[in-house]
């Protein structure tokens, strides 16, 4: 049997009207690249398969203040309880060896003129009290050295050295890891978002750095690197290509002076990897930009360092970073709750090369840019205008209200004088 043909022609059925809809483009989404640093700048990296173990014991110091409070505590417990245990045996064999633990000498009955090695020294107890004694230099005087036995003068300058070095090594940890440059990064800190907008008519990539601290960080210098996955033309893939970028700071060859919050720019000219990146092109790429601030510190002389990056869904495009330094009574005044703060303006959204090639899209922008700007003044002025008018009627409505009226009779009514009604 035939299937029943439609009355409505197929050119105007549903099938055919959705094969004639103007689709919209579709976007593939993203791929999560993992980012390199992190914003706190910790590096997101993880060595494995380290077979020479034993290069990190050659630099024992170094290993020591990278480890963590905890582990740094347990070695240096357990090195000072083990050495104390170490000649605390030491100290007992010499007393056994001069027979000072003879139960018939501590009891009185052998005969007198031989002196002991150690004082009270009776038992591995006493004898590991005093090594703490020894070590420590605490000295509660109970128990005591004598010359009889040259060993035991020999385990006591022993016993002295190695426990100066100990103490030494201690405390040169414990400062190390207190004065870290990476506890003064804390209080540098990088805006939340990078943005890209036109400055002096060229096209920049913008970060804001500041620091919290009133001691300041000198010779700071800021260095940008793009890094990404490429391809060489041999086929070579490079999964973190590292490419600098030059700022504004850098060309000059001069240092920043931060003392208060600065705005670091990078031009996307020529020579940048940036050049050939659109606003919807830099939403589908793979990009992270990390900016990496260097100094000494005043205060202690040690070199400092701050990182950050930032991923393509970090990076506005078309966006300025608000003013935040103001002039308040004679003294320039931060306002740090605005540190990340932008505003969006007019920006072409094509590339840097796009704009070389075609600087009539600047100036398009920038008049529309103009107009924009006229018009929010204009917008601004007549709220202006209208909120005092609104004042000066409702003054007047007031004064008006508060006039007293006057009534006049004529002479016919019989009335001369005048009635002041309110």
């Amino acid at each position: 049997m035939l299937p029943r043909k439609s009355i409505i022609p197929e050119e105007f059925g549903l099938p055919g009207l959705v094969s004639r809809m103007p689709r919209k483009p579709v976007f593939r989404d993203r791929v999560n690249k993992a980012r390199f640093i992190a914003k706190n700048g910790s590096c997101n990296l993880a060595h494995k398969n380290i077979r020479e173990q034993g290069r990190f014991l050659q630099d024992v110091f170094t290993t020591l203040v990278d480890l963590k409070w905890r582990f740094t505590l347990v070695i240096f417990t357990t090195t000072f309880v083990s050495s104390w245990l170490l000649f605390a045996m030491c100290w007992w064999l010499v007393a056994f060896a001069h027979g000072d633990l003879d139960p018939e000498r501590q009891n009185g009955t052998t005969a007198a003129g031989r002196d002991y090695c150690v004082t009270d020294v009776k038992s591995f107890t006493s004898a590991f009290l005093f090594s703490i004694e020894v070590q420590v230099t605490i000295g509660f005087g109970g128990r005591m050295i004598t010359e009889e036995c040259p060993a035991a003068i020999a385990f006591l300058i022993t016993q002295n050295i190695i426990g100066l070095i100990i103490n030494a090594v201690m405390l040169g940890c414990i400062f190390m890891k207190t004065a870290q440059s990476n506890r003064r990064a804390e209080t540098l800190i990088f805006s939340r978002h990078a943005v890209i907008a036109v400055r002096n008519n060229r096209l920049c990539f913008m970060v804001r750095i500041g620091d919290l601290r009133k001691s300041m960080i000198i010779g700071a210098t800021v260095r940008l690197q793009v890094v990404r996955k490429t391809t060489t033309p041999e086929g070579e893939v490079i999964p973190i290509h590292q490419i600098d970028i030059q700022t504004e700071s850098a060309l000059n060859s001069n240092s920043l002076f931060l003392l208060a919050p600065l705005i670091i720019c990078h031009i996307i000219d020529r020579t940048s990897p940036l050049y050939d990146l659109s606003a919807m092109e830099l939403q589908c790429s793979d990009l992270e930009v990390i900016v990496i601030l260097e100094g000494v510190v005043e205060t202690t002389g040690i070199t400092t360092q701050a990182r950050t990056s930032y991923i393509s869904e970090e990076i506005q495009w078309g966006h300025r970073f608000v003013p935040i330094v103001t002039e308040e009574e004679g003294v320039y005044s931060v306002d740090y709750s605005k540190f990340g703060n932008t505003v969006k303006i007019a920006t072409p959204l094509c590339s840097a090369r796009e704009l070389d090639e075609k600087p009539s899209i600047l100036i398009q922008s920038l008049q529309k840019s103009e107009l924009s700007h006229q018009n929010s003044l204009r917008k601004r002025n007549s709220m202006r205008r209208n909120n005092s008018m609104r004042k000066s009627t409702g003054s007047v409505r007031r004064n008006n209200s508060g006039l007293t009226k006057v009534q006049f009779f004529t002479p016919g009514d019989g009335v001369q004088n005048l009635n002041a009604v309110t």
